[in-house]
């Protein structure tokens, strides 16, 4: 019987997989994908990183959808696994309770600031919606209003740039988890990969974040599409990144049944299939589209989606 239960979920991940490839973009930039994640045995340390790369890519796309095993789950796995961490612990993970602001709301969404006690890297990062400037935000959350309830479907932390977003919970599920986080870039190394912000900037009619990035220039996130499948976000720099990622996506392996991400597949320049491997197994490709997931439930964070990266274009995404 668990061997007929383990062929049905890989049935369902292969079909899941398969609406995620329809996605392909055919014609997108082929960029540099490269891994430099380092092997744990943490559950709670983010040890993946894969990036993203080109001195030619002035907008792309991420989107976050839910597994291809969603509509079989129904028991999700979120609590921190503190097993074979060495160096960090519940004890030294526990923070006071931060200060939290409602920074905007109207009938569609909600977004609000926390302040933490202390944040793990100095930042002067400052967040502005609609002309407020506030300091002192280390999280920023964008909540959509739906079904009688306010769902978090993005945080941002504008002190090192780093992002997780998912869709809205399918109907038989209350509530989904946060998996993998991203950074859109330059993506520069302090302690670990991060985005070095000036300012988070937040339009509540466009739904665009629009990040002023220390280093210069700006990067603008439109979320376009939001629904009980997917979450999908337009990103567009006003000058192209070289030098370093323009993205970069983090997340946690430790094995396949304890990881927010344990594969990845991409469409290689002039591919004519998908070319897909174990994410720690994987080196290095020139791609048009990339996708990091799970075909079978893991033990930790069980409901978080998948992520695509695609749509890779030498110009800005046309505005809506």
């Amino acid at each position: 019987m668990a061997r007929a239960l383990l062929s049905r979920l890989f049935a369902l991940g292969f079909w899941g997989f398969a609406s995620m490839a329809q996605a392909a973009t055919l014609d997108g930039l082929a960029v540099r994908v490269t891994n430099t994640s380092e092997p744990v045995l943490c559950a709670e340390k983010d040890n993946v990183a894969i990036n993203f790369a080109s001195p030619a890519v002035r907008s792309f796309r991420i989107e976050a959808v839910h597994p291809a095993y969603i509509g079989s789950l129904r028991q999700d796995r979120w609590e921190p696994d503190w097993t074979a961490c060495e160096d960090i612990s519940e004890e030294t993970s526990t923070k006071p309770h931060p200060v939290m602001h409602t920074l905007y709301e109207d009938d569609r969404i909600r977004i609000t600031g926390l302040t933490f006690s202390e944040f793990w890297r100095p930042s002067n990062a400052t967040v502005t919606i609609a002309d407020k400037v506030s300091r002192d935000i280390h999280l920023l959350q964008l909540l959509k209003k739906h079904g009688g309830k306010a769902e978090e479907v993005i945080a941002l932390y504008p002190g090192d740039g780093y992002w997780r977003i998912k869709p809205l919970p399918p109907k038989h599920l209350e509530w989904t988890a946060y998996g993998s986080s991203f950074i859109v870039g330059p993506v520069e190394f302090d302690q670990r990969p991060v985005a070095n912000l000036q300012d988070v900037a937040f339009d509540p009619r466009a739904m665009r974040f629009t990040l002023t990035l220390a280093k210069g220039g700006k990067a603008h996130v439109t979320v376009t599409d939001l629904d009980e499948e997917r979450m999908t976000l337009d990103v567009a720099f006003d000058q192209a990144i070289a030098g370093a990622p323009f993205a970069t996506l983090r997340s946690m392996y430790v094995t396949e049944f304890n990881a927010d991400v344990a594969r990845i597949a991409v469409r290689e320049e002039k591919a004519r299939s998908w070319r897909e491997e174990m994410i720690m197994n994987f080196r290095d490709a020139t791609a048009t589209d990339a996708w990091m997931g799970r075909l079978v439930p893991s033990r930790h964070n069980t409901s978080a989606p998948d992520m695509m990266f695609n749509r890779f274009r030498a110009e800005p995404a046309p505005s809506r």
